[in-house]
């Protein structure tokens, strides 16, 4: 007889709960949070365990590395699956997901490789103190404005000698500005080391070179686009990326009623965010045209210019997928023949 084990993993205490086949419950308890524990767990059963599952973290590897079949889950199905339960607790979520694993109604996600959670994590970086920075910059112009004085528009490697001197002879705006341009300072340095990190690794990389032949398409752009598709293969056809990025259509039809909604905007936002970016530079300051270019304009005259950047986002994601499967240059015109 199969069984299942489905385990909802906490910060420190992990419930776990074993199913057979027919849907009894063999064994649940609550187990550390800790590789060693789970598997020092699973040796004691005393039977072998057909499937794990589980929603999400760190565990997953160590498990594999035992000899376990795992299965991530995907979040949203399993909140689906078990929105049902009038009382939620780690204890029912276990039984919710061992049960799901036994019926099969579930939906795997794709485990990325390690180069490319390093990568992503590199990425995550950068944005943060990118942000960070952002709002220590908008901050400091806040601050001024209440005194009347105005930054203005000046570029990134003249705002401090700009700050010091607008302040300069102000006994608390030079304390209060000057620890703030300490900060700002700081946050600069590391975020120009991750990303001059960043380009290092999207140059030596063929594949964000071949992506970068498309318009729009820079470093940045190849590189968040590689990390999270990772594998070409996963994708039977180059439509359903736009559609994992949360690029298409929302759609709720039922009797008499068919209402399309907005985009889903689920998977990945970094991945959206970017493609967007570079569907507006394509639309705004790329001076030389493409059929992909001709295609979004004749989609703005109909349907607007935000429009038309978000169906030209989606376009690059499926024509950035069909590059990497084909190992391609990026084909500016229909008649253009690849070598």
């Amino acid at each position: 007889m199969e069984h299942y084990a489905g385990i909802d993993v906490s910060l420190k205490d992990s419930s776990v709960c074993v199913v057979d086949s027919s849907g009894k419950i063999v064994r649940e308890t609550k187990v550390a949070s800790e590789p060693e524990a789970l598997l020092r767990y699973f040796a004691d059963l005393g039977f072998p365990v057909s499937r794990v599952g589980l929603e999400a973290g760190p565990l997953r590897e160590s498990l594999v590395g035992a000899g376990l079949e795992v299965v991530l889950l995907e979040t949203r199905h399993v909140k689906a699956a078990l929105s049902a339960m009038t009382v939620k607790t780690d204890r029912k979520d276990a039984r919710g997901i061992a049960q799901l694993l036994r019926m099969g109604w579930y939906r795997p996600v794709y485990a990325k490789s390690s180069d490319a959670r390093d990568v992503r994590a590199l990425l995550v970086g950068r944005k943060l103190l990118q942000g960070k920075l952002l709002d220590v910059e908008l901050s400091i112009r806040g601050i001024l404005r209440g005194y009347g004085l105005k930054v203005g528009a000046v570029s990134r490697g003249r705002f401090e000698a700009r700050i010091l001197e607008l302040t300069e002879g102000q006994t608390m705006l030079e304390t209060v500005i000057g620890a703030m341009l300490q900060a700002r300072a700081s946050l600069w340095n590391e975020f120009t080391r991750l990303h001059r990190a960043m380009l290092k690794i999207a140059r030596a990389d063929r594949i964000c070179r071949q992506l970068m032949s498309a318009p729009g398409v820079g470093a940045l752009v190849a590189i968040t686009y590689r990390t999270a598709v990772d594998d070409p293969a996963r994708f039977a056809k180059s439509r359903t990326v736009g559609a994992y990025f949360g690029l298409t259509p929302k759609k709720y039809q039922s009797g008499e009623t068919d209402i399309d909604g907005g985009i889903s905007r689920i998977g990945d936002a970094m991945v959206r965010t970017a493609l967007y970016e570079a569907a507006h530079i394509i639309l705004t300051r790329a001076t030389r045209f493409s059929a992909m270019k001709r295609w979004a304009m004749d989609v703005a005259k109909r349907r607007g210019m935000k429009r038309a950047k978000v169906a030209l986002a989606r376009k690059l994601a499926m024509v950035l997928h069909r590059m990497w499967v084909d190992a391609s240059e990026f084909r500016w015109s229909k008649d253009a023949v690849t070598a």
